[in-house]
């Protein structure tokens, strides 16, 4: 197995994307910590990791706050022995189908504030760890892109292109301690969008409309290539994004 003897830390883990990356981590071997507000969305991924015979462990942390974020990560280090893999995949609570001039400042700084914060203080607790043991993986999911035409997305892509800044900043700090740090980027995952979303169906066939597969990429197909960037295999990849978009976004 790719991630066998790994432990990895996922925020967010209650969400489709963060439970995509904590099953198909424990699904490889890795023992799973899963963070997030919501114990019971928690407690859900790791019931179905634990059915599959993964480890999963659940711990209620608010990934804004920075007591909590430092007492998890060192608890996760004394319980199992080093952190080996960070993700961070919570909400930066982005306000999206207002256009920008019809925004609030509060609406349009607020995905670029809580994205800054908390990937700095999620990728801090791990980093200070993985910087002892000598080795470590930062994981990010999104990545800067084009403008989008036909749909107001706020300070969406603001705040992602932010946290590409940091990441090649924590590649250049920590590289030489043997820490990498990839972002995974898609062109959109359908199986997020919320039933109730107002013209969900449309919004699924734009997202596959400009792929060069005629597709989208699925939250299996996310956690799989997560699974391998994390591992040993991938070991000459720092500093980089993986396009997981099925030809919708050109490199």
């Amino acid at each position: 197995m790719l991630l066998e003897g790994k432990n990895a830390v996922v925020y967010g883990a209650g969400g489709g994307i963060g439970g995509a990356f904590a099953r198909a981590f424990a699904e490889e071997g890795a023992r799973v910590f899963l963070a997030g507000r919501t114990r019971e969305k928690l407690d859900r991924v790791a019931d179905d990791i634990r059915a599959a015979g993964g480890t999963a462990d659940v711990a209620v942390v608010d990934a804004l706050d920075e007591k909590s974020v430092d007492a998890h990560a060192d608890a996760v280090v004394e319980a199992a022995g080093s952190l080996d893999i960070s993700v961070n995949v919570i909400s930066h609570g982005d306000v999206q189908g207002t256009p920008m001039v019809e925004m609030s400042l509060a609406d349009y700084e607020q995905p670029v504030v809580n994205g800054v914060r908390t990937t700095f203080l999620t990728m801090r607790a791990a980093g200070r760890h993985m910087k002892r043991q000598g080795s470590g993986v930062v994981l990010l999911f999104g990545g800067d892109g084009d403008p989008v035409r036909n749909h107001a997305v706020g300070g969406l892509q603001v705040g992602f292109a932010a946290l590409e800044a940091m990441r090649r900043q924590l590649a250049a700090e920590l590289g030489r301690y043997g820490v990498r740090t990839v972002t995974l980027r898609t062109g959109g995952v359908p199986e997020t969008i919320p039933a109730d979303f107002p013209g969900a169906e449309e919004l699924a066939a734009e997202l596959a409309e400009p792929t060069m597969l005629g597709r989208t990429a699925t939250l299996a197909d996310v956690g799989a290539v997560a699974a391998f960037v994390a591992s040993d295999r991938a070991r000459t990849m720092t500093a980089a994004t993986v396009n997981v978009s099925c030809g919708a976004l050109v490199d």
